[in-house]
C-alpha cells in the first residue's frame, strides 16, 4: 500500500542523515547550497556513489559470461532486481524491469499493451499527472484507435472525486493510469481506491509512482495494481528507471525486442544492455533506506511478517521520515501563506498534511515564476520554476500562459532552517 503513517516515529536524527549526503556540504563563494529542486531529482548518500564507482572500477562487463567481471556484473543485476522487489514488495525479482528512465519504459510497455487491445476499448488517463504518465497511453490510443476518457481533480481541493472515476468506469474500460502523488501538487493519491474500483471494472493499473515513492512505502500487492514506475534518482539514487508488471500481466504481452534478447520475462522488456553501474547504485539507494529503517528508526525486523526484513526495515525508514516531512511541509505552506500575493497551488489544511509529499508550489499575483527561481538562485537556493511537465494540471489551473508556478520539493535531508531561509529570501524576492 502507499502509506504515510508516522504517528509512532521517534524524532529524526537530522545530522547523522545529512552526514551521509557529500553534496549537502557543497558550497559556491562561500554560500551552503540549498537544495529545494528534489521533486526533479534528489542528492546522494556517499554509499551509492561509492557502490556506483565499484561497479564501473571491479565489474564493467557484460554480464551472462565466464570471466570473473562478468559473474560479478550479473551479480549486480540480480542484487538490483532483489532490492527493488523489496522495496515495492514484489512478489518476484523477476518482475522488476530497469530502463533508461520512467518515461522511456513507459513508452516501450505502451507500444505492448496497445497491441493487446481493440478499437473502441477505452483507456482513463488523469488530469493530475506528470506526461510521462499520459502522453504514452495518448499516443498508444491513437496508434489503436482507443477512447480517452479523463479523470479531472478538482482545482479548489486539489484532489480526486472518486465518484467521477466510478462515472467513468466501462465494461471497455481496459487500462487506467494514474499517480501515486503529484509532482506538482504534492497530493498523494488514494491508489488502492482507484486500483479497486479499476479491477471491479476488469481492467488494468498503471501507477506512476515517482513522485510517491521518495516519501512514503510502496506495496505493490496491497495496491492491487498492474504495473507500478519509478525513478531510482528521485529517492536517492543514480539515473535509472524501474517498473514493476504483474507478472500474468508481463506474460500475456509480447514485447519488441531483438531476436537475440531473453525471450524470459523481465529480460525481454529490457532493450539492450542495462546500466549496470546505475543499477547497483539503485542497490544502494535502497539499502540506505533500510539503514535508516534498522539504525535511526530502531525497527527490529520480524520473521513472522508478510515482508522480508529488508522491507520490513525500508517501509520504517519511510513511517520514520514522514513525519519530518511533515513538519517541512507545514512550515512551508504556513509561511508562503503569510507573503502577500502567493497562492498555494495545493493542499494546505494543516490537518490534511497526510495526504500530500512535502513538494508545494505556488503562484504570485505580481512576480513571475521564472522571475521567482532565478532570483532564489542567486542566493544559491535550488527550486524549479514552469509546468514541470505536469500541462494538464497548469491547463486545468489556467496558469499554463502566466509561467505556471514556482516549485519547492523539500525531502527528509532539509532543515527547518533551510525552509526558513527560502521563506525569508521569498520575502525580499517578492517585495
Amino acid at each position: 500500500m502507499l502509506a504515510a503513517e508516522a504517528s509512532a516515529a521517534p524524532s529524526i536524527d537530522l545530522e547523522t542523515i545529512r552526514r551521509q549526503f557529500p553534496a549537502l556540504s557543497a558550497t559556491d563563494n562561500g554560500a551552503a547550497r540549498i537544495y529545494f529542486d528534489n521533486p526533479a531529482g534528489t542528492q546522494v548518500p556517499h554509499q551509492v556513489a561509492d557502490r556506483t564507482a565499484e561497479c564501473l572500477l571491479q565489474s564493467n562487463a557484460n554480464y551472462g559470461g565466464y570471466f570473473r567481471t562478468s559473474t560479478l556484473a550479473t551479480a549486480i543485476v540480480e542484487e538490483a532486481r532483489a532490492a527493488m522487489a523489496d522495496f515495492v514488495n514484489a512478489p518476484s525479482p523477476q518482475e522488476i524491469i530497469f530502463g533508461q528512465s520512467m518515461t522511456s519504459i513507459t513508452f516501450h510497455l505502451a507500444r505492448s499493451l496497445g497491441r493487446f487491445l481493440n478499437a473502441g476499448d477505452e483507456i482513463i488517463v488523469s488530469q493530475m499527472d506528470h506526461d510521462a504518465n499520459i502522453q504514452p497511453w495518448l499516443l498508444m490510443a491513437r496508434d489503436h484507435e482507443l477512447k480517452v476518457r479523463w479523470l479531472p481533480f478538482n482545482t479548489h481541493s486539489y484532489e480526486f472525486d472518486l465518484d467521477v472515476l466510478d462515472d467513468l468506469l466501462s465494461d471497455r474500460t481496459r487500462l487506467v493510469c494514474v499517480g501515486g502523488a503529484s509532482n506538482l501538487l504534492g497530493t498523494i493519491n488514494d491508489i488502492n481506491a482507484i486500483c479497486a474500483k479499476a479491477r471491479g471494472a476488469g481492467a488494468w493499473t498503471f501507477i506512476d509512482a515517482v513522485q510517491s515513492a521518495p516519501h512514503i512505502a510502496t506495496d505493490v500487492q496491497a495496491i492491487g495494481c498492474d504495473f507500478l514506475a519509478c525513478s531510482a534518482y528521485k529517492f536517492f539514487g543514480p539515473h535509472q528507471g524501474i517498473v514493476w508488471g504483474r507478472r500474468e500481466v508481463l506474460e500475456q504481452l509480447e514485447p519488441y525486442r531483438v531476436r537475440p534478447a531473453p525471450e524470459e520475462i523481465p529480460g525481454c522488456f529490457e532493450t539492450g544492455t542495462l546500466n549496470h553501474e546505475c543499477m547497483a547504485g539503485t542497490t544502494a539507494a535502497v539499502d540506505y533506506f533500510a539503514w535508516i529503517g534498522q539504525a535511526l528508526a530502531g525497527y527490529k525486523a520480524s520473521a513472522d511478517s508478510n515482508f522480508s526484513a529488508r522491507t520490513q526495515h525500508v517501509h520504517a525508514a519511510m513511517h520514520y521520515l514522514f513525519t519530518h516531512e511533515k513538519t517541512l511541509a507545514a512550515r512551508l505552506v504556513e509561511g508562503l501563506q503569510s507573503l502577500n500575493g502567493v497562492i498555494v497551488r495545493g493542499i494546505t489544511d494543516p490537518a490534511a498534511m497526510d495526504r500530500r509529499v512535502s513538494t508545494v508550489s505556488f503562484t504570485h499575483d505580481g512576480v513571475a515564476p521564472d522571475t521567482v527561481a532565478e532570483s532564489l538562485a542567486k542566493r544559491n537556493i535550488f527550486v524549479w520554476s514552469g509546468h514541470n511537465y505536469a500541462l494538464e494540471v497548469v491547463k486545468a489551473l489556467d496558469i499554463l500562459d502566466s509561467g505556471s508556478t514556482v516549485r519547492v520539493g523539500a525531502v527528509h535531508y532539509n532543515s527547518v532552517e533551510e525552509v526558513d531561509s527560502l521563506l525569508n529570501a521569498l520575502e525580499d524576492v517578492l517585495r
